[in-house]
């Protein structure tokens, strides 16, 4: 007999397919232990006994399933467990059975793409400490300037936030973004492009994005939102992302046109001690003031981007992983003589070796070091 109890393995797994519909078996190992993750599910897919310690009820039944293959291959509810939603939370089957077209889930590869991202996304953030459950959110308006959103971290899906208004539906219906997360008064746009390198569509993008900032407006008080988060499988995601924005031919369409700011995070257990970063108030200010003296740095007001110029030698720190930054930093460096470094942690080395091709050193810092310094721990939202 399986025990469903806030915080267990079970009570996880039902949790996130309560939010996202279905996710990737692959990427178990976002969520804990990947063998023993998919250990559970396989068992879950076969009748079991689950129990619910907090009202002695029981259930008997195929919980999952598991269809597809490869790298589709896909975890879903047992429709004959749906009732186990109600164990979660009060509202967690309307939810689902409202987003998720009463567990009617289209074939084809496309959704499947889509909810895969998704899934992953949630994820993270959810083991980043940011509230990513719909049902414990706080509803988005669209009538009035109100203070809806809290300031600890939040992230709303995308479907969530199209439904506001037949308006926004339109204007988002081009875009890749996934959701958005609002976290100490700031918002940051969604993304996942799982392992290929980041197309960015254009008009579609802008549009979503202005949607975002009325949505952010009314909601939280943020007027301006430049920033996106860009969820990838590995820094070698990212230097292909790179890449292919430096063909682009449309430099206004390129995404450091459209997002000032765009923080890459790996699909793994860094990219969560990555994101929850993110999510510390003043994390900006805080980090820089940690690795440099006052008289060195630039506060913005240089000649090209960097943040400090230290013995002479000018630094840029890469430890939020903002590569529209990266971008700015090579286009200035390039024709100037002088001495560059980059700060990033050791697993972003290579990417930035190749990125850069010696037009900078690099300096590690270890992530241990800079979470110690900025002192926040992360919320346990997957802890009960």
């Amino acid at each position: 007999m399986l025990h469903f109890r806030p915080g267990s393995q079970v009570w996880q797994l039902i949790t996130l397919l309560s939010v996202v519909g279905e996710f990737p078996f692959r990427s178990l190992g976002l969520l804990g232990n990947e063998r023993v993750l998919k250990v559970l599910v396989t068992k879950l897919s076969m009748p079991q006994t689950v129990r619910n310690p907090q009202t002695e009820m029981e259930m008997t039944c195929r919980i999952l399933t598991v269809t597809g293959r490869s790298s589709f291959k896909t975890v879903r509810l047992y429709k004959a467990a749906l009732p186990i939603l109600n164990w979660v939370h009060p509202e967690a089957s309307r939810y689902y059975m409202e987003a998720f077209w009463n567990h009617r889930f289209p074939g084809d590869s496309a959704h499947r793409e889509r909810n895969h991202r998704v899934s992953e996304a949630v994820m993270l953030c959810i083991r980043a400490g940011i509230e990513s459950r719909p049902y414990w959110l706080p509803a988005l308006q669209n009538n009035e300037r109100l203070s809806v959103i809290p300031d600890s971290g939040s992230f709303y899906l995308a479907k969530d936030i199209k439904k506001i208004g037949q308006t926004e539906m339109n204007k988002t219906m081009f875009t890749r973004m996934v959701g958005a997360i609002f976290s100490c008064g700031r918002c940051y746009a969604v993304y996942n492009t799982r392992a290929a390198a980041m197309k960015w569509s254009g008009m579609g993008e802008f549009k979503a994005l202005h949607n975002l900032i009325e949505v952010g407006r009314l909601n939280a008080g943020t007027d301006r939102i430049d920033s996106a988060v860009l969820f990838g499988e590995s820094e070698e995601t990212a230097l292909k992302t790179l890449l292919e924005s430096d063909r682009s031919r449309r430099l206004e369409f390129r995404f450091d046109s459209i997002y000032r700011h765009i923080h890459f995070v790996p699909l793994d257990e860094r990219g969560i001690r990555q994101l929850h970063l993110l999510s510390v108030p003043d994390w900006k200010e805080k980090l820089l003031d940690l690795l440099f003296e006052p008289e060195d740095r630039s506060f913005d007001k240089g000649l090209f981007e960097y943040d400090a110029c230290v013995g002479g030698v000018y630094i840029l720190s890469h430890l939020d992983g903002d590569i529209a930054r990266l971008i700015r930093f090579r286009e200035g460096i390039q024709n100037q003589d002088g001495s560059f470094e980059i700060l990033c942690y050791p697993h972003q080395t290579h990417f930035l070796q190749e990125y850069m091709d010696q037009l900078a050193g690099i300096k590690t810092i270890d992530m241990d070091v800079v979470e110690a310094e900025l002192g926040s721990e992360r919320r346990n939202l997957f802890g009960g």
